[in-house]
């Protein structure tokens, strides 16, 4: 494939897809990662996408909220093993808050197996996984509903968060990075993604491949405060390095 036949295939599954990693952009064009990276530089020069540590987004992703059907096309697979790995995290008897997202809807569908739990969410989506769940309390906030992300916002669902006190935080976003920790486009989701994390001893990550490396325009959680990182073995290497040297505890979910 030429270069400038391969950047067009570049460009075109950045566009289709709003955000890609790196190694998925190598084995769609089937070149080294090296050669990628050089693309993703010359594309950036012509203000063509931005790249990141471990991939490229369109210009204004930062800022961009992808919908929740276009979340649940990517990265099915890990999703799902993410999801597996991630209630080995939770124990007979827990209390623990559950945030919005894709990955945290098929971590959710996973949770009937755990008896005596309480579960605090803002996700539509997370309560009707466990909606026929009977030895599943499920507690869900106030707020604004969302509908992109099909959870609720706003000041109130924040308010109901105040002075609760659980073992884990499952958390997910649109970005992670080593610097930044997690992020998300939305100052809203983000305002109670922080409360969701603060009212846990511990927060758990659960991101796929496709958001390590990226980063968003609101961080949530900052690196230091996330306790544990459940992700799949697609994630670069070296940003899970980085998290690891920082304190966080990794989990891979092998697909």
């Amino acid at each position: 494939m030429f270069a400038a036949e391969r950047r067009q295939r570049i460009l075109e599954l950045v566009r289709a897809n709003g955000a890609v990693s790196l190694r998925e952009l190598a084995q769609s064009v089937q070149s080294s990662e090296v050669t990628v990276r050089r693309d993703l530089r010359a594309l950036e020069a012509e203000g063509l996408l931005n790249r990141h540590h471990g991939g490229a987004t369109l210009p204004g992703e930062l800022s961009r909220e992808p919908t929740y059907s276009q979340k649940t096309q990517m990265a099915a697979a890990e999703k799902r093993a993410i999801a597996d790995l991630a209630v080995s995290l939770v124990e007979d008897g827990d209390a623990i808050v559950v945030g919005a997202g894709t990955t945290t809807q098929d971590f959710a569908r996973r949770l009937s197996r755990v008896t005596e739990l309480a579960v605090v969410t803002n996700s539509l989506l997370v309560a009707q996984a466990l909606a026929d769940s009977p030895r599943v309390e499920v507690v869900m906030t106030g707020g604004t509903l969302r509908g992109p992300i099909h959870a609720l916002v706003g000041s109130a669902a924040e308010r109901s968060l105040a002075g609760l006190r659980v073992r884990r935080a499952f958390i997910s976003g649109n970005g992670l990075t080593a610097e930044r920790g997690l992020s998300t486009p939305n100052m809203q989701v983000a305002s109670v993604d922080r409360a969701l994390a603060a009212a846990a001893e511990e927060v758990v990550v659960l991101v796929d491949h496709t958001k390590v490396g990226l980063d968003t325009m609101v961080q949530t959680v900052p690196t230091e405060e996330i306790t544990h990182l459940v992700t799949d073995d697609e994630a670069p290497r070296e940003v899970l390095d980085d998290l690891a040297g920082r304190g966080v505890r990794i989990h891979v979910a092998r697909i």
